[in-house]
């Protein structure tokens, strides 16, 4: 698969063929020109990443890399990895004590490539992105790399000092969970832990809605009804929170989050988060602090921060996170979280068809800024499906972008991008979860030249067409308030458009029929536009007869059932083939396709052309 020619024009200091001037031949005609340097008190991620650089360039170029353990006698043609004493001697103007944990520098001196940075990942993403940004690697998804050969490899004046945008970033969908796609890919969450030896993750002790696993109901509603809300004048905890003034509460919350904590020592952030419910406390005590804060995230704040303050003497390095979620996301009026508390503002009302700046998300917009402008360590949670289905055409291709320039714009520190996590199959699961990645990483990068290079290098000859596909589906969509969970089907999908979409995938199937490989991957995604035919099937033919049209599938919908149970079965050796769950509440496939068994009386229409 050839190196989208995108690379070359954004990155004029690499050289893969003959240079005007090269500062260190990695390869020439097959063979190692230069050494890698591996140091003495190298840690486990350093070790791995220059592992990682021998093999990939072995792969590259056809050549063998040797790695060296004791660079006391490099002077020239060597690639440093890593902090250390080589690296100080080559390298002095360059203080790599400083770097922050995911701080790299790439820089090409007296015939020497340095690739280092900070603890524990500096190091890792200099390597992932030298391989990536100068040698053309992919790791488009965990089963599907791009490693482009260039027998002779040249680099010129390379001087790159990087460091994310974001401290925290988590493209949450199933198609990137894999820790060394993540790792790969500059993702480093907890989710789906990354083990030490790829850098490890920024850990949670607990995630989200934590308030009744910390105090759960069933072990002190009944001694103490007075911790948890009361509301319509009674205490309850059944779809409620809890009672966030209670001072009895707080202290033993304090103590909870103490012991959790001792459990976790590898913890940097402890979850007390409200339940996913309403339910908060119309207590007196609650609501005057409500009332006087404009609504009850005065409250949750108010408790957050006492419970910060309280555990800080022992845990100064351990972040304690909250939301701004539903009822609690408008900010306080007065009250401003804690040097060590983290406010995570959720975006679930949002129009995700729109740009979160867009007029339509106006009120998210004043949340957000008002946060930004109190909170020093405000994260996001943000959405990127739609959880009541999963495999429908969703439209937000071209909304992921903008969003995540919006958040970098206000300071948001940490980004939390929510999509389908119950397997494979989700509507262009593969292309969101390498883009979000990306972008997560540098937010200012082309989404559009990014969306075209994944679509190019994942999907090969088809890619051209089912673009055509994403540009349709996003402009049918214009105007329509696309929640994260839809229900009922959107009206984008009318018979017009989907029939335009169905030739589209058509088209890309047709285009990548002897490539067995590219074909499962456009198949497993074109199952999205199916998905809708079967679930709108005779409404679509009524409109279909209105119109005159030509059906564009088969006349029996038992028969594009069976052909959907099909491709949604996979490969048996290939987990990433296999349809998992269609949506956040568990419709396997049989139960979606058991609507499907019989075909539906109706009239007969003209055959597909």
């Amino acid at each position: 698969m050839s190196t989208p020619s995108l690379i070359v024009v954004l990155l004029a200091s690499v050289l893969l063929a003959e240079p005007v001037r090269a500062d260190i031949v990695i390869s020439q005609n097959g063979k190692a020109r230069c050494f890698i340097v591996q140091q003495s008190d190298a840690t486990k991620p350093e070790i791995h990443a220059a592992q990682e650089l021998a093999t990939t360039l072995d792969q590259i170029t056809g050549g063998r890399f040797e790695i060296q353990t004791n660079g006391a006698n490099t002077a020239k043609h060597a690639i440093i990895v890593g902090p250390g004493s080589t690296a100080a001697k080559l390298f002095p103007e360059i203080d790599l004590t400083k770097f922050g944990p995911e701080e790299f520098v790439m820089r090409v001196k007296d015939g020497n490539l340095l690739l280092a940075g900070g603890c524990p990942r500096g190091t890792l993403y200099a390597v992932n992105h030298f391989l990536q940004e100068q040698c053309g690697v992919r790791w488009w998804t965990p089963v599907a790399t791009n490693i482009p050969h260039h027998s002779t490899l040249r680099v010129g004046n390379l001087d790159m000092h990087e460091k994310p945008a974001f401290e925290y970033r988590a493209p949450y969908w199933s198609a990137g969970f894999d820790p060394l796609w993540k790792m790969h890919n500059g993702a480093n969450d907890e989710n789906n832990l990354i083990p030490a030896e790829f850098g490890g993750s920024v850990t949670y002790q607990g995630f989200c809605h934590t308030f009744y696993p910390l105090v759960p109901p069933d072990k002190y509603f009944a001694a103490h009804p007075e911790w948890y809300s009361l509301v319509n004048g009674k205490r309850t905890h059944e779809g409620a929170q809890l009672c966030l003034s209670n001072p009895e509460l707080r202290d033993f919350m304090v103590q909870r989050v103490r012991e959790s904590l001792r459990e976790a020592p590898e913890a940097a952030i402890i979850s007390i988060t409200q339940n996913d419910c309403d339910g908060h406390c119309e207590c007196p005590n609650c609501k005057a602090i409500d009332d006087a804060e404009g609504g009850p995230s005065g409250s949750m704040l108010a408790f957050v921060n006492y419970v910060a303050e309280k555990i800080e003497p022992e845990f100064p390095n351990v972040w304690v996170d909250t939301f701004a979620y539903q009822y609690t996301r408008k900010p306080p009026k007065i009250l401003k979280p804690r040097r060590n508390v983290i406010v995570r503002l959720c975006s679930i009302e949002c129009n995700f068809r729109e740009p979160l700046d867009h007029p339509s998300n106006a009120a998210f917009l004043a949340d957000l800024t008002r946060w930004s402008q109190i909170c020093p360590h405000l994260y996001v949670w943000d959405y990127t499906t739609d959880f009541a289905n999963y495999i429908n055409p969703y439209p937000d291709w071209f909304t992921l972008g903008p969003n995540v320039r919006v958040l970098r714009k206000y300071g948001v520190k940490g980004v939390f991008e929510e999509g389908a996590y119950g397997g494979p199959g989700a509507d262009m699961a593969e292309l969101r979860a390498w883009l979000l990645a990306q972008l997560l990483w540098n937010p200012q990068q082309d989404d559009h030249a990014l969306i075209n290079e994944f679509l190019e290098g994942y999907y090969g000859k088809a890619g051209k067409p089912i673009r055509q596909y994403l540009d349709l589906v996003y402009e049918k969509a214009k105007g329509f308030y696309l929640p994260c969970g839809l229900g009922e089907p959107p009206p984008y999908l009318n018979f017009q458009t989907l029939a335009a979409a169905e030739r589209l995938w058509q088209q890309a199937e047709k285009a990548v029929a002897k490539e067995p490989e590219l074909l499962e991957r456009v198949r497993l995604s074109h199952l999205s536009v199916r998905h809708a035919w079967l679930y709108n099937w005779e409404s679509l033919r009524g409109e279909c007869r209105k119109q005159n049209a030509v059906w564009p599938l088969p006349e029996s919908r038992k028969a594009v059932a069976d052909e959907w149970r099909t491709v949604a079965a996979g490969i048996p050796s290939e987990d990433w083939t296999k349809v998992g769950t269609l949506n956040e509440g568990g419709v396997t496939v049989d139960a979606f396709l058991a609507n499907f068994a019989t075909d539906p009386t109706e009239p007969k229409h003209a055959p597909a052309q």
